[in-house]
């Protein structure tokens, strides 16, 4: 991986030892480290095709992984993801998948998200409840992890120190992808590597992380936007994990403040977002960062034909040029054309699209999360203005039901 970072900021450098210190208490610094043998657990299971049931952190990053590596088939499996109580696309989504070749993998942490249990239910109500066909993945003495014990589910745990959204590594992403036949300790590698250099004082990614993270605490003020600018569809879900990560992990009230801080995450993909969001980007207000993602080598070399259109003459200088340079030529002029607007821009290129190249990313990212939530001084794996909201929907679950009741006598 290489990170290009194209603005000035006073690096600092204390907040390295304060992560360092953290590391002993948050959980995800260390999941690149994990020992993958309990994976053999679900060899047992050969159903063709793997429903993924779970929202948020429970299902982006192994979505993300699926999506970046989508032009590969690892497997003659089908990996499916029901995240949201919308009845229509929950019932499409089910009627294209055989429930009697599916193995359902029940993803929440807490074991009572209401989102996950309720499609749950609504699975149950079409299939017996078997441990044949069910996986649960949640914390140790969850109730969804008692349900499992009791009734011989094979149930994987999630450690308490890890949060949802940084859980990608753990077995809420490391499981459905082991299912599907990714090399996972590849994944692991290159997340590993990424640790390594970090924590180890490579002067690149450490330099590279602390110097943007400065700058975004700096300047959040001014540049309160963040936008990935990603150069190729299969990052597309590797955006919305980004989304969620930096909005839910850094928009907080700062610790011993009432002040509302945070940063808006915005994921864009290249070229398509050159034809609507470039422009805000452009000539808009001046208070955004663009960190573009690209890819160096695509590993394909199709090529725009050499064919000569009437009246489209002039675009003649498109042919015989592979779609892959043409794309890399795109995001390459935009960065340009930024630079040359004072815009403030970094670039992350990886070699190619592999499962090694996303497990870098992954963990490059949490760890520019935790830098960045260290120097806006926010409890950067805590999400109150989350809890507020379901504490709300369950009163109002609550009052429905007695209005049920009563209407009921």
């Amino acid at each position: 991986m290489i990170n290009d970072i194209f603005f000035h900021a006073h690096i600092n450098e204390h907040i390295f030892y304060e992560i360092k210190k953290e590391r002993t208490v948050v959980g995800y610094y260390d999941l690149p480290l994990t020992d993958i043998t309990y994976l053999s657990r679900l060899d047992k299971f050969h159903q063709k095709h793997i429903v993924v049931v779970g929202i948020g952190g429970s299902s982006l990053g192994a979505k993300a992984v699926n999506t970046f590596l989508s032009y590969k088939k690892h497997t003659k499996r089908t990996l499916h993801f029901l995240e949201t109580t919308d009845p229509i696309t929950l019932k499409s989504a089910l009627d294209q998948i055989d429930l009697n070749d599916s193995l359902f993998v029940i993803i929440s942490k807490s074991g009572r998200t209401i989102e996950t249990i309720s499609i749950f239910k609504y699975i149950l109500s079409l299939k017996p409840f078997n441990k044949q066909d069910f996986v649960f993945v949640t914390d140790m003495d969850s109730p969804l992890f008692k349900l499992g014990l009791q009734e011989g589910i094979e149930t994987f745990y999630i450690a308490k120190n890890v949060g949802g959204r940084f859980s990608v590594l753990s077995s809420v992403g490391l499981i459905p992808l082991y299912l599907m036949g990714y090399d996972i300790s590849e994944l692991l590698r290159g997340a590993r590597d990424i640790r390594n250099s970090f924590f180890d004082e490579n002067t690149q990614i450490k330099e590279s992380l602390l110097k943007k993270a400065s700058f975004y605490a700096e300047h959040m003020l001014h540049y309160n936007i963040n936008a990935l600018f990603s150069y190729s569809e299969l990052f597309r879900d590797f955006n919305a994990w980004y989304v969620q990560l930096w909005a839910e992990s850094l928009g907080k009230k700062q610790l011993n403040s009432q002040l509302n801080v945070g940063l808006t995450p915005v994921g864009l993909i290249g070229p398509t977002d050159q034809h609507s969001f470039l422009q805000l980007i452009v000539e808009g207000p001046k208070d955004k960062t663009v960190t573009f993602l690209k890819i160096d080598n695509f590993n394909d070399t199709t090529k725009i034909p050499d064919k000569n259109l009437k009246y489209l003459e002039s675009l003649n200088l498109l042919n015989n040029i592979e779609f892959a340079q043409l794309i890399n030529m795109q995001a390459d002029s935009i960065i340009e054309n930024l630079k040359n607007r004072d815009v403030p821009l970094d670039i992350i290129q990886i070699d190619q699209a592999s499962i090694y190249h996303i497990g870098e990313l992954f963990y490059y990212y949490e760890l520019l999360t935790s830098l960045t939530g260290k120097m806006l001084n926010v409890d950067t794996y805590g999400q109150p203005g989350v809890e507020e909201g379901k504490k709300i929907l369950k009163t109002k679950l609550s009052t429905s039901i007695s209005s049920l009741r009563f209407v009921a006598r």
